[in-house]
């Protein structure tokens, strides 16, 4: 099961926002929308995804990475070493 399974509605929900504001986002361009505007949707589409990957990475740690690490060896240091450059990933965008 993955660390997410308990939640996975709510995320799918919460992606099919984010896919709703990326459509705005298109629609604004071809009506030639100020570009202000558009900028300040990006920038809420942009938020939205970093919640959705803070939420996600948080149920990762919780669960995935929490089940390794009671197991110890290489199993944890991989997900450590997974859980931190995902975190990496995520500080850099």
């Amino acid at each position: 099961m993955t660390g997410y399974g308990e939640n996975k509605r709510e995320h799918a929900m919460r992606l099919r926002r984010v896919e709703g504001q990326i459509r705005g986002l298109q629609r604004m361009v071809e009506e030639d929308k100020y570009c202000i505007d558009i900028l300040t949707q990006v920038s809420a589409a942009t938020s939205a995804l970093k919640a959705f990957s803070l939420a996600l990475l948080e149920e990762h740690l919780a669960h995935c990475v929490a089940e390794a690490t009671l197991k110890g060896g290489p199993e944890a240091e991989a997900k450590i070493k997974e859980a931190s450059d995902a975190i990496a990933r995520l500080v850099r965008s």
